[in-house]
């Protein structure tokens, strides 16, 4: 009968253990990296009009860069904070000085990013979220009729919102999507010499869809 019992144990043990290795455990819950790439495109906002027939009004490109951030599982929702350093290869195709969406010939610059997100779980590996936060970001003046930048730069501050869709690839890894939408509202001057202009504000809006990979720890 002891036999017959520790071979019935041994048995159940030999069943579950393989149920409990396939049983997926993503938490979204804990801190985060991950590597950001996507489309980028800035452009005059809703309340500038400089389409004269001859003013590109947009520019658009390769937005790359990486994020971090820490969530917490609430059981069914999900909330976190996080931050981003992103550049892009946006810039002006425009050959002249001419007014670029109210700031001249320019290339996007780096952007740095800070705010918070909250989601809820359609399922225990998808997480659906919006976001919201600070958003400072830098437009290098280009010089001439070349693609080098001057020491001048316009730098940016607004505020971002968003939407996006993660999805646990295991434990540890995952991969997500998003749509980001930027608006910046005031703006001062770096100069070459060092000084800075007062601030004044502007009218710029920025779309963004980006894809990341990231690794939970």
């Amino acid at each position: 009968m002891r036999k017959l019992m520790v071979a019935t144990l041994l048995a159940g043990a030999t069943v579950a253990t393989p149920a409990l290795a396939q049983d997926p455990a993503p938490t979204f819950t804990g801190p985060r990296v991950e590597a950001i790439l996507g489309y980028d495109r800035t452009g005059a906002g809703s309340d500038v009009d400089n389409d004269n027939g001859n003013d590109d009004q947009n520019i658009d490109g390769l937005l790359y860069g990486i994020g971090a951030g820490y969530d917490m599982n609430l059981g069914s929702a999900v909330v976190g904070v996080e931050g981003e350093y992103t550049d892009s290869t946006a810039k002006s195709s425009r050959s002249d000085f001419s007014d670029q969406f109210g700031f001249g010939r320019v290339k996007q610059g780096r952007d740095l990013y800070i705010g918070a997100r909250a989601g809820i779980l359609a399922n225990p590996q998808t997480l659906v979220y919006v976001k919201g936060g600070y958003t400072n970001t830098k437009l290098d003046v280009l010089a001439g009729d070349t693609d080098e930048t001057t020491d001048t730069a316009f730098k940016l501050d607004g505020w971002r919102i968003g939407a996006g869709v993660e999805r646990a690839i295991n434990a540890n890894t995952f991969a997500k999507v998003e749509y980001r939408y930027s608006k910046y509202e005031d703006a001062h001057i770096n100069f070459a010499d060092g000084s800075t202009s007062s601030e004044f504000g502007i009218d710029t809006d920025r779309h963004q869809v980006v894809g990341s990979i990231g690794w939970r720890f």
